[in-house]
């Protein structure tokens, strides 16, 4: 009969876990006054979804805005997909009727940042001449 060797529990990680922060830049459509940043900022607050429940956000997750570059930062201490607010930001737009007018995309700078950009319409306009 082979001995029956027990094997130690593993040791907890040595440190807090980093918390995820995710950046919206919202300067083009907020200085053309297409849409407000504080209502977009509420809209966050209340629609994540932590542990299932929405608007309660606790600790764990924290919205923020900085007025001067008209940014809303999120930072996450729970597991959260940044493809989730991208989801949140198109309902948003679509909300106040501007989906048509503006796209989300991710920055090429920074990955964590996404961008609320004007769709090129000068460009389908220029082909529709030819």
């Amino acid at each position: 009969m082979a001995p029956i060797i027990k094997k130690k529990p593993a040791a907890p990680a040595a440190g807090k876990k980093k918390a995820a922060t995710f950046v919206i830049d919202c300067s083009k459509p907020v200085d053309d006054k297409i849409m407000e940043i504080a209502s977009f900022e509420k809209f966050l607050q209340d629609k994540i979804k932590v542990n299932g429940k929405a608007g309660a956000l606790g600790d764990q997750v924290k919205v923020s805005r900085d007025k001067s570059n008209n940014k809303i930062t999120v930072t996450a201490e729970c597991a959260m997909a940044k493809r989730y607010l991208k989801y949140l930001t198109k309902k948003y737009l679509k909300k106040n009727g501007v989906r048509d007018w503006l796209r989300v995309i991710a920055s090429n700078k920074d990955r964590s940042v996404y961008e609320l950009r004007y769709f090129n319409i000068a460009d389908n306009e220029a082909e529709d001449e030819e």
